[in-house]
C-alpha cells in the first residue's frame, strides 16, 4: 500500500487550518485570535514545502508568522486588550464601502482557487528550471524591485502609523522629580507615610526569595512586601519573629 506523504500532510494541515481559522473568528480575546492565526500560518508554511517551495516555506514563517504576527501582538499590547469597540461609523459611508470590498475581495480569491481548480497551469517547469527560490528571487528583485521596497516602506509606515494612532495622552501631565519629593513629604508629614520606595522581598531577612517578607530595623515584617499574588495563593512566609533592634542577627555567608 503506497501512501502519498503529500496528501496526508495536506490533510492532516488542512484540518487543523480550518479548526484554528474558526477559534479565531469564535474567540472572545484578541490575543486568543492572533494566536489561532499564527498558527493557521505555521500549518499554511508547511503546506508550502510540501509543494516544493522554499523561498514561500521560509518567508510565511519568517515574515509573516514571525514578525506580522509581533506586530499585531504589539499593537494589542499598546491599545488594550480590553478596550471596548465602537459601533458606530467614524466615516459616513464606511459600512457599505467595507461590504463592498468584501465582496470584491471574495470574489477575487473564489476566482483564484477555481482557476488553480480547473485551469492548467503553463511554463511553471521552465519558469523553476533554477530553482524556485531563485526564480523568485529574480522577480522580487529584478523585474519588480521598485514595488516590492516601496511594499517595504509602506508597511514601516504602516507599523508606525499604528503606533501613533494607539499612543494616548496621559490624563494628567508627568510628576517631576522635585514634585514627588514635595508630595512625598506631605504624605509623611500628614500620614507618617515613609518617605523612601516600600522595601522589597529580602531585605534584612535571611533569605533574598520573594517569598520572604522584608524586615524593618525592629525586625518587624513589612507589610505590602511581598507581592500580593503570592500572599493570595498562601505562598507568602509569615513565621519571622519579631526581635529588637539591636538583637537582629546579621545573616551568614551565602544566606543572604
Amino acid at each position: 500500500m503506497n501512501i502519498d506523504l503529500s496528501s496526508v500532510t495536506f490533510w492532516v494541515c488542512a484540518s487543523i487550518m480550518v479548526v484554528l481559522a474558526l477559534a479565531m473568528v469564535l474567540a472572545r480575546k484578541a490575543v486568543h485570535s492572533a494566536l489561532c492565526l499564527a498558527g493557521v500560518m505555521v500549518a499554511l508554511g508547511v503546506l508550502y514545502a510540501t509543494l516544493n517551495a522554499p523561498f514561500l516555506f521560509v518567508a510565511q514563517l519568517i515574515v509573516y508568522t514571525g514578525s506580522v504576527m509581533m506586530l499585531f501582538l504589539f499593537t494589542m499590547m499598546l491599545i488594550g486588550i480590553d478596550t471596548a469597540e465602537k459601533i458606530g461609523e467614524t466615516i459616513r459611508g464606511q459600512r457599505a464601502a467595507s461590504i463592498v470590498m468584501a465582496i470584491g475581495v471574495a470574489g477575487l480569491l473564489g476566482f483564484t482557487v477555481l482557476h488553480a481548480i480547473v485551469g492548467d497551469p503553463v511554463g511553471l517547469d521552465k519558469v523553476n528550471e533554477g530553482g524556485n527560490a531563485q526564480a523568485i528571487a529574480q522577480v522580487l528583485f529584478g523585474r519588480w524591485a521598485v514595488a516590492f521596497e516601496a511594499a517595504s516602506a509602506l508597511v514601516i509606515t504602516a507599523a508606525l502609523a499604528a503606533m501613533v494612532l494607539a499612543h494616548a495622552d496621559k490624563p494628567t501631565p508627568k510628576e517631576r522629580q522635585r514634585e514627588r519629593v514635595e508630595r512625598r513629604l506631605r504624605d509623611y508629614a500628614s500620614d507618617g507615610l515613609p518617605l523612601g520606595p516600600e522595601p522589597s522581598p529580602g531585605v534584612y531577612a535571611r533569605h533574598n526569595a520573594a517569598t520572604y517578607p522584608a524586615l524593618l530595623p525592629d525586625g518587624r515584617p513589612a507589610p505590602g512586601s511581598v507581592p500580593a499574588a503570592l500572599e493570595a495563593r498562601g505562598q507568602a512566609v509569615v513565621d519571622q519573629v519579631a526581635k529588637p533592634a539591636g538583637e537582629i542577627e546579621a545573616p551568614k555567608r551565602g544566606e543572604a
